[in-house]
């Protein structure tokens, strides 16, 4: 046997139904027996309450079959104030009070003249009977009229998708339905707009009786002076009609709200919102003929001026948010060609992505610099630096997403790899860049700021101050130089996370009608895309270009059918591409400088070699690794002084792991073996690493 917990019980949901019925049958109770003054009160407030409630809905609806109830509820809310019309006037004829809400409301009218507050009743009556009563009315008798002329339209259109496939049976089931219920809804409202009418009839009515029959029952019945019931009841009747009329006035708005709405997808606030502001060339225009009325003698000149102001600072920001909206259209539109023109993935595959590869986000201040009305040349920057990465690298950058984002600052970027923030900083637009090279104080008035790619402190100038800057030996740059380059460096540096099998296959798909023959031998014979991906991201991860693909290729050919170790067969490649590799980092004397490594130190790397899953490292003791890192330090450090700038050369035994080793903190020290310098390069030692108890 089920039980039913206390909770079941407490759920006024459940009740609804039984709720309404008491309630309709207590609105009939109130033309029949009579009510104390203070239930009236709350009655009243109960029908102004409700009233407000429906207004507001009305509002926020998006289409009238959200409030389909709408028709039934104005016959309830009708006969609900009838009824306490009712109740006032027999309070009002026997007792000569009504509560403190018919009293508050006609002290409120009418104040000090009684006639005053008779012809704001009158008027209020009038607007809602003649203007917004009556124009519903129309509108909804003429929107049942062609939602039925429609409907055998709508229907066939519902079948003729169905036969079609567009639509399941279920849906066009749910079509129908729809369709019934508008066209029930439509005809509903027809009819339940007389009810507003009659109701507003009624009230005049009413409100004639409770004065005529008020004076008539007081003074030839209880004897008072005629100018103290005209006085009495005046009070008493305009505040009942209005209390009865302002609840009346509002439903009728509501109603003449919902009817009038056509279809859209946002409620009416929205939709006003959107439409009304739409064109702000109609506010400038509106702003400056409100300017010369405010300017005519004889109108009051500082509404005039102030709304003028309204207008012009309106039409101002509408504007620039229309501009902002082309250029992220603009925007948009070029990814879509770009993703076009790179043929990255067939179109049925996009939605399968969860995140792009790389981005750039924008703050509401930098998107003029991607709009190429307003002269900004962020996008065809960008399209170079790709063309660049692929000459230098040989890396393939299909597309880089450019978007706006309203939550960072205005002058703030970031750039994501995969999602995630890798790099931002802030640039300003209309404003110059200036750095020393040298690194020494700026000696300019302007912003301090710090260059975001490689650190150097910076001043954002005016443009008129370049001149002097450039004098002074400062690198000036603008805005978008400094976004570009910033991005540029991010791509170098993580350049190992951008390429992709995807990538790779294209890159050997390019190659295969000019070198067919290594490409057949290597794939999928003695090596997949994923292993030639991983050394192509080892090389990378060490600024290694791959442009050379077929030498590449090549070696791996070479040395892949006698082992799988990828950590082994990246360094016979760098041992290809020695050159490639060494070229970098000569001086102007083809000499390469180098720091190296003691030889009772390297064997004792050596001797502790440890291979795993992830490739090689040494384990050694860390109090050793500290000295050699600190080593490391205190050497690069007295060589800076020197405007020198040497790599490590070490043993090919020993090169991966010890790069391994210190990338953590010197990521952009370069590891060499012996093997990868050339016969031809001279060789200059700056330094050696010595831990001199070793």
């Amino acid at each position: 046997m089920s039980v039913r917990t206390k909770e079941h019980y407490l759920k006024p949901a459940d009740y609804l139904d039984v709720l309404t019925a008491f309630g309709v049958l207590g609105i009939i109770t109130l033309i029949i027996l009579p009510i104390p003054a203070g239930v009236l009160d709350m009655l009243l407030t109960i029908n102004i309450t409700l009233s407000v409630v429906v207004l507001l809905l009305s509002m926020f609806t998006k289409e009238v079959l959200q409030f389909s109830v709408f028709p039934t509820l104005l016959l309830v809310t009708t006969l609900f104030r009838l009824g306490l019309n009712i109740s006032s006037t027999r309070l009002i004829l026997s007792k000569g009070y009504a509560g403190k809400v018919v009293e508050s409301f006609g002290v409120f009218a009418t104040g000090d003249n009684y006639i005053v507050g008779a012809i704001i009743f009158v008027i209020i009556v009038v607007i809602q009977l003649i203007v917004i009563t009556n124009g519903s009315g129309r509108v909804s008798e003429v929107s049942a009229r062609f939602t039925l002329d429609a409907l055998p339209g709508k229907q066939m259109s519902i079948d003729a998708d169905l036969n079609t496939g567009a639509i399941s049976e279920e849906e066009a089931k749910l079509r129908r339905q729809r369709l019934q219920k508008e066209a029930d809804f439509y005809g509903a409202m027809d009819g339940a707009m007389k009810f507003v009418k009659g109701d507003a009839i009624a009230g005049i009515i009413i409100t004639l009786i409770n004065f005529i029959g008020g004076i008539a029952i007081y003074v030839l019945q209880q004897g008072y002076p005629i100018m103290d019931a005209l006085s009495k009841f005046a009070l008493l009747t305009i505040g009942d009609g209005l209390v009865s009329q302002i609840p009346s006035l509002m439903i009728s708005v509501a109603a003449g709200i919902l009817v009038t709405r056509s279809a859209s997808d946002e409620n009416f606030g929205t939709d006003l919102g959107r439409q009304l502001f739409a064109f702000p060339k109609v506010m400038a225009i509106a702003s400056v003929v409100i300017l010369i009325l405010g300017m005519t003698p004889g109108l009051p000149t500082i509404p005039f001026l102030i709304l003028s102001a309204g207008c012009g600072a309106g039409a101002y920001f509408m504007h620039k948010e229309e501009k902002n909206k082309e250029v992220r259209e603009q925007i948009a539109a070029a990814e879509e060609r770009s993703s076009a023109a790179s043929q990255l993935e067939p179109e049925s595959r996009l939605e399968f992505r969860q995140v792009e590869t790389l981005e750039v986000e924008l703050g509401y201040g930098l998107i003029e610099l991607a709009d190429e009305d307003a002269g900004g040349d962020l996008l065809e920057r960008i399209s170079r630096i790709k063309r660049q990465c692929a000459l230098e690298m040989g890396l393939i950058v299909h597309s880089i997403r450019i978007r706006d984002n309203l939550q960072l600052k205005t002058n703030e970027y970031i750039i994501k790899i995969k999602g995630i923030a890798v790099a931002g900083g802030e640039v300003m637009p209309r404003h110059l860049l200036a750095m020393n090279p040298a690194g020494e104080e700026i000696d300019l008035k302007g912003i301090p700021a710090v260059e975001p790619a490689f650190g150097l402190p910076a001043l954002w100038i005016e443009e008129r101050d370049r001149d002097e800057a450039e004098l002074k030996g400062c690198t000036v740059v603008d805005a978008a130089t400094v976004l570009v380059t910033h991005l540029g460096e991010i791509i170098k540096t993580h350049s190992h996370e951008l390429i992709g099998r995807q990538e790779v296959k294209q890159m050997i798909d390019a190659l295969r009608e000019d070198y067919s023959a290594v490409i057949e031998e290597l794939v999928p014979n003695l090596m997949s895309l994923g292993e030639i991906q991983k050394v192509l991201q080892n090389l990378l991860r060490e600024n290694v270009p791959i442009k050379d693909l077929v030498s590449i290729l090549e070696t791996l050919a070479d040395y892949a059918g006698s082992t799988k170790n990828l950590e082994m067969l990246t360094e016979y490649v760098r041992f290809s591409l020695s050159r490639t590799i060494v070229q970098p980092y000569l001086n102007e004397k083809n000499t390469l400088q180098v720091i190296t490594i003691h030889p009772s130190l390297e064997k004792h790397i050596a001797d502790n070699i440890q291979v795993s899953f992830q490739g090689s490292f040494p384990a050694i003791e860390p109090s050793i690794n500290t000295k050699i890192l600190e080593e490391i330090h205190g050497l690069l450090e007295n060589l800076s002084m020197t405007q020198i700038k040497p790599v490590i050369l070490v043993s090919p035994k020993i090169r991966a792991p010890f790069k391994r080793m210190i990338e953590m903190a010197f990521p952009q020290l370069a590891v060499l073996s012996l093997n990868e310098v050339p016969n031809s390069v001279e060789i200059e030692a700056v330094g050696m690493v010595n831990l001199h108890d070793n």
